[in-house]
């Protein structure tokens, strides 16, 4: 018995990569706790969230939707990168790794949602 997000891959790669962004927010300096910390933190958890939450709707236009609340995130996930690549709390490599994981993750999203219609 399974929910039906969790065979899709973008439920499961965004579910990776917020477990990353977690591991990745204990890093950064104490001063950032409520502010950049807690923000990447909960972007990078509401893009498996809106993906799950979107599945179980009522059609498709509403996943639609969803997938698209989903994608707003990656982009909020990545502008947070930037600001921590900028205050010099990751390396150049380590962003770079994580951008690439939000890019291909936000291409796959996109994908799956114009098969939707």
């Amino acid at each position: 018995m399974s929910f039906k997000f969790e065979k899709l891959i973008i439920w499961q790669k965004a579910m990776d990569l917020g477990e990353e962004i977690h591991s990745l927010s204990h890093i950064f300096p104490k001063s950032e706790m409520y502010n950049l910390s807690s923000q990447i933190v909960r972007a990078s958890d509401s893009i498996a969230l809106n993906i799950s939450e979107g599945s179980i709707g009522q059609s498709k236009a509403e996943f639609g939707r969803f997938l698209g609340y989903a994608i707003r995130s990656i982009a909020e996930v990545v502008t947070c990168l930037y600001k921590a690549k900028r205050r010099n709390y990751i390396t150049e490599v380590h962003f770079l790794t994580l951008y690439n994981d939000c890019f291909n993750l936000m291409n796959m999203s996109i994908a799956f949602k114009s098969q939707l219609k």
